[in-house]
């Protein structure tokens, strides 16, 4: 199969609709929209000109295309400190022919993008509602410069407390931190050292291959 990637989005919520119609326009039929919010420390937001906290968070699958990150870089405004973040991540196979060609119709053709130096990971963490400060605090102080928390709700609770011993609550935070690769490893352990299973936070923490980039702005000045 052609590669096909994962596209998620991280933008000010007052832009969530300029983005769906962009992505509509590129032929992409379905894009999922979740609100989120940003975790990022008030000077970190000062630095990258980011004024509102509140995110949306958007997800569409799309044939692996280097062409369209780049476009969306430039018709987005993604290179502008603050107009948000796009990522790509590879996705492995899709379920049944019908699914396929209904996510990929109208884009296939274009050659598939050659394997490039990896210089990304997003990093996912699953916690308690009301944890994300205590997450957050562990992944900056290990070189995390912020993330994106969404509100989900959880099942399987009570196998979660068969396999781990502890009682886990429905309520979750999905927080997406995207890092470094050389910084991947010292966030996930510090959030696992200090809001891991064995604390209240409950935390998993698993990372997740980045292939694409646009829009990232990282400080600089301040390594």
């Amino acid at each position: 199969m052609q590669g096909v990637d994962l596209i998620i989005t991280i933008t000010d919520r007052d832009r969530c609709e300029d983005f769906t119609a962009w992505f509509c326009s590129q032929d992409i039929p379905l894009v999922l929209t979740a609100l989120g919010r940003g975790t990022a420390t008030t000077e970190i937001l000062d630095c990258l000109g980011l004024e509102d906290s509140e995110k949306a968070v958007l997800l569409c699958v799309a044939p692996r295309s280097p062409r369209l990150i780049r476009r969306a870089a430039r018709e987005l405004w993604l290179d502008v400190p603050g107009n948000g973040v796009l990522m790509a991540v590879p996705v492995d196979s899709i379920g049944g022919r019908t699914a396929r060609e209904y996510l990929l119709h109208q884009q296939e053709g274009e050659s598939p993008m050659t394997e490039q130096e990896k210089t990304h990971e997003l990093i996912v963490v699953i916690t308690n509602q009301g944890y994300t400060d205590q997450v957050m605090d562990a992944a900056r102080a290990a070189g995390a410069t912020g993330g994106t928390a969404v509100h989900a709700k959880g099942t399987g609770t009570e196998l979660a407390k068969r396999f781990f011993g502890v009682s886990i609550a429905s309520e979750r935070e999905l927080i997406f931190i995207l890092a470094r690769v050389e910084d991947k490893k010292p966030i996930m352990k510090a959030v696992m050292d200090q809001a891991g299973m064995n604390s209240k936070a409950q935390s998993l923490v698993f990372s997740l291959p980045v292939s694409g980039l646009a829009g990232l702005r990282t400080l600089e000045t301040e390594e």
